[in-house]
C-alpha cells in the first residue's frame, strides 16, 4: 500500500480535496485504467493551505481509500507545485514519491514581448547567473516532424530572460530533494512544471529547459510546459485544436530526444477533447494532474441529496469567488450566470453550475462558467464552519453516490486517453 515510483508508464494523478474521493477514483481505474499507472496521493501545497490540511493527512486518506477500495496495484504519490525545501522536507516526510517543482516565481512572463533590445536590458544583470547562451547560438534542432527550432540572438535572450532564474531555481530544489531522498534511501521521481504562465512555452525554450536541468543532474521524469490554448480550471479546452496537436508532437519528440521523459498536463481536470491527442503524440508517455474536479463531483451529490445545502454553498462561492480566483486562470464572470435567489426552485442548480460532461462543446469553450466559480472558492467552502462539515456530513452519509459520480467522471478521462494508446 505505499507509494512508489512509476517511471515512464503513462500516469494519471487524482486529487482530493475532501479526503473521500479516493474509492471513486480507485473504481474508474478498475473499470478503464488498463496500462495507465494511477497517483491517488496527490494534493499541492497551495491546496492543502486552502483546506487545512497536512502532508501526513492527504497520504492517510489516499492509502486509506484505496484499501476500502480493494485496490491491489501500484501508486505513485504527488507532492504538487512545491517552492522551498521547507515544501519538500513535510511532504517527503509524509512518503511522497513524486515532487513536482513549481519555479513559477522566477519566470519573466513578459519575456515573450521584448525585443532584442529590452531583452538584452533585461538579460545584463543577469549574465552571472545564466552562463548557457553560447552553448546554443547558431546551433539548430531539427525534428521528425520537418519542424526546425533555430536558435537566434532574440530567441536566446528571451529564454534567458523567461526562464533563466527558474532554471537555477529548480535545479537547486532537486538537488535538495535527491539530498532528502537519499538520507532517507527512498526512490523518488521529478516533475518540473513551467506551464503557470500567459505565454506558451516554446519549442526552444523547452529544449533548453530539459537540456539544462539535466546536464544539471536533475532526475527529470516529467516536464510539464505551458501548451498552446487556454487551459482554465474546470472545462475543456479552449483554442486552436489542429494547432495544440502539431505542437505536441514536436514537444513530444523532444522530451524523446533529450530524455526520454514524460509530457505532463497541468489543469488536466476536463480537457477530455486534447486527451487522445496527448497519448497519441507522446505514445502513451505522458501524465495527466487533475485536481478540483474531484471537488465539483462532491458538490454534485450535494445537489443531489441537499438541494438547500447546495444553494447555500453556491450564494458562498459567489461572494467569494472575486477573491479566491486570484491564483487560477478562469474567465467565468459572476454576472454570466444567475444567483440562487433569481432561479426557480423548479430550475436544477446542478445543471446550471456543474453541467454534464456532453453539455460542453470540447475544443470551443464551456456552456457554464458555474463550474468555475465553484472550483475556485473550494478551500473558502471547506474551512467554513458550518458549511464544510454540512459538506462532509452529505458525503459521508452517501459515499455510493460519492463514488458513482465519480467513477462516471473519470471513465470518460481514462477513455479519451486509451482512445490515443
Amino acid at each position: 500500500m505505499q507509494p512508489v515510483t512509476l517511471g515512464l508508464n503513462p500516469s494519471f494523478g487524482f486529487g482530493d480535496r475532501t479526503g473521500l474521493a479516493t474509492p471513486g477514483h480507485v473504481a474508474a481505474m478498475k473499470r478503464a485504467g488498463a496500462g495507465i499507472e494511477p497517483i491517488f496521493p496527490q494534493q499541492s501545497i497551495r491546496e492543502m493551505s486552502r483546506t487545512r490540511r497536512t502532508p501526513r493527512q492527504v497520504m492517510d486518506d489516499a492509502l486509506k481509500g484505496m484499501k476500502s477500495a480493494g485496490w491491489a496495484g501500484r501508486s505513485g504519490a504527488d507532492a504538487d507545485h512545491l517552492k522551498t525545501s521547507a515544501d519538500v522536507d513535510v511532504t517527503a516526510a509524509a512518503g511522497f514519491t513524486f515532487f513536482t517543482i513549481d519555479p513559477s516565481g522566477f519566470v519573466d512572463a513578459q519575456a515573450d514581448n521584448y525585443d532584442e533590445p529590452t531583452a538584452r536590458a533585461k538579460f545584463a544583470p543577469l549574465a552571472a547567473e545564466v552562463d548557457w547562451l553560447d552553448g546554443y547560438r547558431d546551433r539548430t534542432v531539427k525534428l521528425p516532424s520537418g519542424r526546425r527550432i533555430d536558435f537566434d540572438e532574440l530567441t536566446l535572450l528571451r529564454a534567458a530572460v523567461k526562464y533563466g532564474l527558474a532554471i537555477n531555481e529548480a535545479v537547486e530544489l532537486a538537488d535538495y530533494i535527491r539530498q532528502v531522498q537519499t538520507a532517507a534511501k527512498r526512490d523518488y521521481e521529478i516533475e518540473l512544471s513551467v506551464d503557470e504562465t500567459e505565454q506558451p512555452t516554446a519549442l526552444a525554450e523547452h529544449f533548453i529547459i530539459a537540456e539544462q536541468c539535466l546536464k544539471r543532474g536533475m532526475k527529470l521524469l516529467s516536464l510539464a510546459p505551458r501548451f498552446l490554448g487556454d487551459f482554465e480550471k474546470g472545462v475543456d479546452f479552449r483554442g486552436d485544436l489542429p494547432a495544440l496537436e502539431r505542437s505536441l508532437v514536436d514537444h513530444a519528440a523532444i522530451a524523446e530526444m533529450l530524455g526520454p521523459y514524460k509530457l505532463s498536463l497541468h489543469s488536466g481536470s476536463d480537457k477530455l477533447s486534447m486527451y487522445t491527442a496527448l497519448a497519441k503524440a507522446t505514445q502513451g508517455r505522458f501524465h495527466v494532474k487533475t485536481a478540483g474536479t474531484s471537488y465539483l463531483e462532491a458538490l454534485r451529490v450535494v445537489a443531489r441529496h441537499d438541494a438547500a445545502l447546495f444553494r447555500r454553498i453556491v450564494e458562498f462561492a459567489r461572494s467569494r469567488y472575486a477573491t479566491d480566483k486570484a491564483t487560477y486562470h478562469v474567465s467565468a464572470t459572476l454576472a454570466s450566470v444567475p444567483p440562487p435567489a433569481a432561479v426557480s426552485s423548479k430550475t436544477p442548480l446542478e445543471s446550471m453550475y456543474l453541467e454534464h460532461w456532453s453539455d460542453v462543446p470540447r475544443g470551443r469553450g464551456f456552456t457554464n462558467p458555474g463550474r468555475q466559480i465553484l472550483h475556485c472558492t473550494f478551500g473558502s467552502v471547506l474551512t467554513h464552519e458550518e458549511l464544510g462539515p454540512a459538506l462532509r456530513h452529505v458525503l459521508e452519509s452517501h459515499p455510493v453516490t460519492y463514488e458513482e459520480v465519480l467513477c462516471d467522471h473519470f471513465v470518460r478521462h481514462l477513455e479519451a486517453l486509451q482512445a490515443g494508446m
